[in-house]
């Protein structure tokens, strides 16, 4: 008896070659399968079966254009020279490198080392003299170009050697060689163009927090940083670009308003940046603010800049004199000259950011204690040459001061008086890190493009090394936290590194309000040594 079978297969038995007969069942039968299996014979081929395809002939017997004796010869000749490997592209292809003398000579007669008194202006110069097809750019488009920003016709090499401005036509031209334009194969005109945008970026964030934080005293740096983004956000800059009729020269063969946002956006943000990176070299922050709020027309209080609505704590200390009731517009912020017996380098900007009821903390535990250690490891007070010694001290008391705002973690007095926490000076101090970084890079790496810089400058200033430095000198011992907070922080590491990260940042707020610029250097690159990335120790 034997199981049904769903699937039954049995060959077609040949002549040629009989095949045992097998039957697949997929049910189990109760007898055992056999196989029957025969030894192959293997038959000698007759000579009906054999068949002959070519005959090999001694190609010397073969006639000169006989079609075997040259395929003869190009199966030998490819047998020889064997396959034939992909060549690299000529970019990947690493070229030797150039010897001293060569060396030496290009860069010698580089513009970028031909200004000695204006180190960063000249690092941002082209790394090669300009050419005939740039100064065509030059005469066709740059009058536009400097009638729209309001600035006078003449050629600017007509200046003196000690006025920055005598580069601005060559800045000027490299910053509207964005990637897609013509000039940007060029090697000089690329990285030009690319540096300028690199620094221009950070000057503008500078220039916007230093005003907002002037015009609202009493904010916190959130809205601040939403105004920002309201101005220059990429979304945004389009229409500035087209509000100063420069449209045409960043897009000379396309409509802007009928480009998608990923073909317009990145281009207006590359030229926007170089453009006011030249300004900044050329002519100062002052320019900076002229050219954003006139040629522009910024508006700070429009709608779509203001911040979202959120819960505000009611600051009920004072503010300093200077903003007691009015708002400061951008031209007071630009033509600020602090007097000449100030205490500061910045005298507004302090007022602004360390508010006067901090007197209030003179004389307490933090102040015996900790601070004495802190001015110790920071170098602080720097010795100034002043007229009368009065002033000295008022400076030294205000700095210590000061020193302890940067120390005060917003949850010990923020929600009895907003400002006493070091978001603010936090706030200025990560804009002029960000500057100050940039500035060294590009005068350090005269030879590297600005996406090079930007990644490197980003790997550098990253939160959990700027945290390290602060660690590495033992400094976040001396932060000041509610004792709920303290509490959580004891064994929490995660929760207490962002901590050390605003700390360092607004000592270096603190820093370029009281010293200015070149005291942040020293404490990036003296006291801290930022581009000396500290490993864990093991």
């Amino acid at each position: 008896m034997e199981l049904s079978s769903s699937f039954i297969h049995v060959p077609k038995p040949s002549r040629s070659s009989p095949l045992p007969d097998f039957s697949f069942s997929s049910s189990l039968s109760q007898f055992p399968l056999h196989f029957h299996t025969k030894t192959a014979k293997f038959v000698k081929p007759t000579s009906q079966d054999l068949r002959i395809f070519a005959v090999a002939v001694d190609p010397q017997e073969l006639p000169s254009n006989s079609p075997q004796r040259l395929l003869k010869e190009l199966a030998q000749r490819r047998r020889a020279t064997g396959p034939k490997k992909k060549v690299p592209p000529r970019r990947f292809i690493l070229k030797p490198p150039l010897d001293d003398k060569k060396l030496a000579e290009r860069f010698l007669n580089s513009p970028q080392l031909s200004l000695k008194s204006f180190p960063l202006l000249s690092s941002c110069l082209p790394s090669s003299r300009l050419n005939n097809a740039d100064k065509t750019w030059i005469d066709e488009y740059l009058l536009e170009v400097k009638q729209a920003l309001g600035y006078p016709l003449e050629p600017s090499d007509q200046l003196g050697d000690d006025n920055p401005a005598k580069q601005f036509d060559t800045l000027l031209y490299l910053a509207f060689q964005h990637p897609s334009c013509d000039r940007a194969n060029a090697r000089h005109v690329k990285y030009g163009h690319s540096r300028l945008w690199f620094l221009g970026q950070y000057v503008l964030e500078l220039a916007l927090a230093e005003y907002f934080l002037q015009r609202y005293p009493r904010e916190s740096p959130g809205p601040m940083r939403e105004r920002v983004f309201g101005l220059i956000g990429k979304r945004n800059l389009p229409k500035w670009i087209k509000a100063a009729s420069l449209q045409n020269l960043i897009f000379p063969y396309d409509d802007i308003d009928k480009l998608i946002r990923k073909e317009r956006e990145p281009t207006v943000k590359s030229v926007f940046w170089a453009l006011f990176g030249a300004i900044y070299l050329c002519y100062g922050m002052p320019e900076v603010y002229r050219v954003l709020f006139e040629v522009f027309g910024m508006d700070p209080e429009a709608e779509d800049c203001e911040p979202r609505l959120r819960r505000q704590l009611e600051d009920v200390d004072y503010v300093s004199v200077e903003f007691e009731g009015k708002k400061l517009s951008w031209q007071d912020v630009a033509a600020y000259r602090p007097p000449e017996d100030a205490l500061f380098a910045h005298p507004r900007l302090f007022r602004a950011c360390v508010p006067p009821g901090m007197h209030r903390f003179r004389g307490n535990i933090w102040d015996y204690d900790s601070k004495p250690h802190v001015m110790q490891t920071l170098g602080y007070p720097l010795a100034m040459t002043d007229r009368i010694p009065e002033i000295t001290e008022a400076r030294n008391i205000e700095l210590g001061l000061g020193l302890q705002l940067c120390f005060l973690h917003p949850s010990k007095y923020k929600f009895e008086h907003p400002r006493f926490c070091y978001e603010r000076l936090e706030y200025v101090g990560q804009k002029i890190q960000d500057l100050v970084m940039a500035e060294r890079l590009l005068m350090k790496h005269l030879d590297a493009p600005g996406r090079w810089l930007q990644e490197r400058h980003r790997r550098i200033l990253m939160n959990k090394f700027c945290g390290r430095y602060l660690r590495e000198k033992q400094l976040h011992q001396f932060i000041i936290y509610s004792e709920q907070v303290q509490d959580a922080f004891e064994h929490n590491r995660r929760l207490r590194n962002p901590a050390t990260t605003a700390v360092q940042q607004a000592l270096h707020g603190l820093s370029y309000t009281v010293y200015g610029k070149p005291d942040v250097r020293r404490l990036m690159f003296e006291v801290f040594d930022f581009e000396q990335i500290q490993p864990k120790a093991v």
